[in-house]
């Protein structure tokens, strides 16, 4: 018997992520783990007079089906250029859904730098359609036993809190999120205070954006683009290790200059960190500054998704910018990575406290 929350997901994905019109095609991105939701979903798009374009794959995280197998026989110049069906596809289509449901989450991790490059770039225009919101999309999760490993929790327990974190009344999570927009959008420089982190940067002439449901699920943050040089002082992800599947990078410190990246260290897997930020001019470059306000999650899964929508966190995005929050910077790579706040960090607009140890001041 199908879990009644999967059809109250699949609704919540078609009807209010994407907002599904009649003749549209949609392209439908997922596992075959998430048989469940994909079917779910596919019904949601057939009671919407719309057509259902599925790729499908068995277990992977891949931006294409199976693109870490090709990848063990395929040169990174072929990787690299993306041929005319995939073209069609991505760029004719009017809606894109990601369902992710790995069976492991580190699958690719051991791809040469080559490849994963060549990966990244045959990704990019379709992520800067989306960036761009040409297409409505929604990238989301179902749970695996991968990721309830991950997050350190049995199946079962994963599920609850998935579906806890995802089936809220998202119109009153909108408002919730309002309140802090109208106090951040008037502002001209944000400044992040906590644990080996001293960092500032203007947002000033930048509106920002709220997530209640519409880009990602979970939703549950407001997000802004910093003026591209305005970046200056250090950031220290030292309570989270920044996740960018398959990649996991511990104690993550840099520090901005004029806007850019000119130093960076990492604990563990340093050279992950620094593949993403040499990838091309705009990599070293703070896209995005986000604010997790999510109720449903305390708590670090080593899920990015899930991880910055923690409400009492931040997260900071080096790479592409989002140009529906007044972001200018093209990069392939975005790599959200979250920092607590919780325990003695505080967030200042123009000077004033507005935020300490997690919790709004106004």
């Amino acid at each position: 018997m199908i879990d009644p929350r999967v059809e109250q997901y699949a609704k919540l994905l078609v009807e209010r992520s994407v907002d599904v019109q009649p003749g549209w095609q949609v392209v439908v991105s997922a596992s075959a783990l998430a048989r469940p939701l994909v079917e779910e979903v596919v019904r949601a798009i057939g009671r919407r007079e719309a057509y259902p374009i599925i790729q499908l794959s068995f277990g992977g995280m891949d931006a294409w089906p199976f693109e870490n197998v090709w990848a063990e026989t395929a040169s990174a110049e072929l990787m690299a250029e993306r041929p005319p069906l995939r073209v069609a596809l991505e760029d004719e289509c009017q809606a894109w859904i990601r369902i992710g449901a790995p069976e492991n989450t580190r699958d690719g991790v051991d791809l040469d730098a080559e490849h994963k490059n060549a990966i990244s770039k045959a990704a990019h225009p379709l992520t800067a359609r989306r960036l761009a919101l040409e297409i409505p999309w929604v990238t989301c999760r179902y749970p695996t036993p991968a990721l309830a490993q991950d997050a350190g929790m049995t199946l079962t327990a994963f599920e609850d809190f998935l579906f806890g974190a995802v089936l809220l009344d998202w119109d009153a999570e909108g408002k919730k999120m309002q309140r802090i927009k109208d106090r951040f959008d008037p502002a001209e420089e944000v400044r992040i205070v906590g644990h080996d982190t001293d960092l500032r940067f203007s947002i000033a002439g930048r509106e920002g954006v709220i997530d209640d449901g519409h880009l990602n699920m979970p939703g549950g943050e407001v997000f802004y683009c910093p003026v591209e040089d305005s970046t200056e002082g250090v950031v220290s992800f030292s309570e989270f290790p920044a996740v960018q599947e398959p990649s996991v990078v511990e104690g993550v410190r840099m520090r901005y200059e004029n806007g850019r990246v000119v130093e960076a260290s990492a604990t563990t897997n340093e050279e992950a960190l620094l593949r993403a930020l040499d990838r091309d001019e705009g990599a070293r470059v703070l896209g995005e500054f986000g604010i997790g306000c999510n109720p449903g999650i305390q708590q670090h899964m080593k899920n990015t998704l899930f991880d910055e929508k923690i409400y009492g966190t931040i997260h900071l995005a080096v790479g592409a910018g989002i140009p529906i929050a007044g972001g200018k910077n093209q990069s392939a790579t975005h790599w959200d990575m979250v920092k607590d706040l919780r325990d003695g960090g505080r967030i200042e607009l123009d000077g004033e406290v507005v935020q300490e140890n997690g919790e709004w001041t106004f």
